[in-house]
């Protein structure tokens, strides 16, 4: 027997729960499909780093009070190695109580998906989506759940799976950087309380991001170079993070369980299909440097929900709708896409005068206030905001 909604969300994490959410006294019918089991979604060990603009909106979906184990920035320190260039961004001189925060991605999804699930919206784990297709006036979706194949029809399919479904039948645009991200939960003899430090060096940015009784790190390098950083014992991976980064922390004391993802650029030729939008790393997958990617998925997720509930139920998955969508998300995906994108390309090369430029240009942009603004507006509430 096939189902019908009015709209079907393919993923279950963060993004796809907060458009869910987002939707939850619209009266449309939804049901979200998620392929992970439950103890696999707790057991990512990625911490999360949020925008102040994304914790309004968690707000707005009553989420945020529900969080724990949230670290505040109040300042983000940046610089480039090798070079005295350093600037300051401070949550107080933009009138705001923190520009961002960092906490494990468990604890997000656990609050997400305990306040989804007071709600009328139907929620699938174990639910893997095979096929998606669109024909006349809807989208029909095919997944696997409980060792049974199943099917329904959605005026509106939204993926946030993260891109797997659609790569094969709608290969996205790549960027490849040759770069992996390291990351761990390191402990410092002088752990600065509120900062996160985002360091340029030749090999890649390394962000400190303070977490719990430390930080969270995020180590960028080529591919040969992560590969040697997770076979180093802890002493050695240690004193080589303290010879790369410096004393801004004093001496690293303990490092956690590391594990390494690849680095790239990765975006959707089309962010919709018929009957169809893509979300999130769905629709565009970011370089982690200024922490823009998870806080665009969730602005995806807004977006799209006003969008939604300012259309008819009949007109859900129309190409006006799609059209309206597209028009309000392209300045800020392209203008983030870019953003992040320059700062990679810029920054992560050993170029003696190139380098000597970028530690000038950081240092101008301290002495800059109306420059610092605009950044810090840019990282917390992107170029929409």
């Amino acid at each position: 027997m096939t189902e019908h909604y009015d709209i079907a969300i393919i993923g279950g994490g963060p993004v796809g729960t907060a458009l869910a959410l987002a939707l939850r006294d619209s009266g449309l019918k939804m049901i979200v499909l998620e392929a992970r089991k439950p103890e696999e979604q707790n057991a990512d060990p990625r911490a999360l780093a949020l925008s102040y603009g994304t914790r309004l909106l968690l707000d707005k979906l009553n989420v945020w009070k529900k969080i724990d184990q949230v670290s505040p920035i109040k300042t983000i320190h940046v610089s480039q190695k090798d070079t005295s260039g350093i600037a300051l961004l401070y949550a107080v001189e933009m009138n705001v109580p923190e520009l961002g925060y960092v906490l494990p991605y468990p604890t997000l999804q656990a609050a997400l998906y305990q306040a989804l699930h007071q709600t009328d919206v139907t929620y699938l784990d174990c639910a893997n989506v095979s096929r998606l297709d669109s024909g006349a006036g809807e989208a029909t979706l095919i997944y696997q759940h409980d060792g049974h194949e199943q099917q329904i029809k959605a005026r509106l399919a939204v993926v946030a799976d993260g891109g797997k479904l659609l790569e094969a039948s709608h290969p996205p645009i790549v960027s490849e950087y040759g770069q992996r991200a390291v990351i761990a939960h390191i402990t410092c003899t002088m752990p600065q309380a509120g900062i996160a430090f985002e360091r340029f060096t030749a090999q890649g940015p390394v962000a400190l991001l303070p977490n719990k009784d430390g930080y969270a790190i995020v180590w960028t390098g080529s591919h040969d170079q992560t590969k040697e950083m997770l076979l180093w014992d802890d002493s050695t991976f240690l004193a080589e993070l303290h010879h790369h980064f410096g004393d801004a922390v004093g001496v690293f004391l303990t490092v956690g369980k590391r594990s390494s993802f690849p680095l790239r650029l990765k975006r959707a030729r089309e962010s919709t299909l018929p009957h169809t939008v893509l979300i999130g790393n769905a629709a565009q997958t970011l370089h982690p440097v200024a922490g823009q990617g998870f806080n665009m998925g969730i602005r995806d997720a807004w977006e799209l929900s006003r969008i939604i509930l300012h259309s008819q139920p009949a007109a859900l998955g129309s190409a006006s709708m799609l059209a309206n969508f597209r028009k309000s998300r392209r300045i800020d995906r392209n203008a983030g896409i870019g953003f992040t994108d320059s700062l990679v390309r810029i920054f992560s090369n050993d170029l003696p005068l190139l380098n000597r430029g970028r530690g000038w240009a950081i240092s101008v942009l301290d002495r800059l206030p109306f420059a610092k603004r605009f950044v810090a507006k840019r990282m917390m509430f992107g170029a929409n905001g």
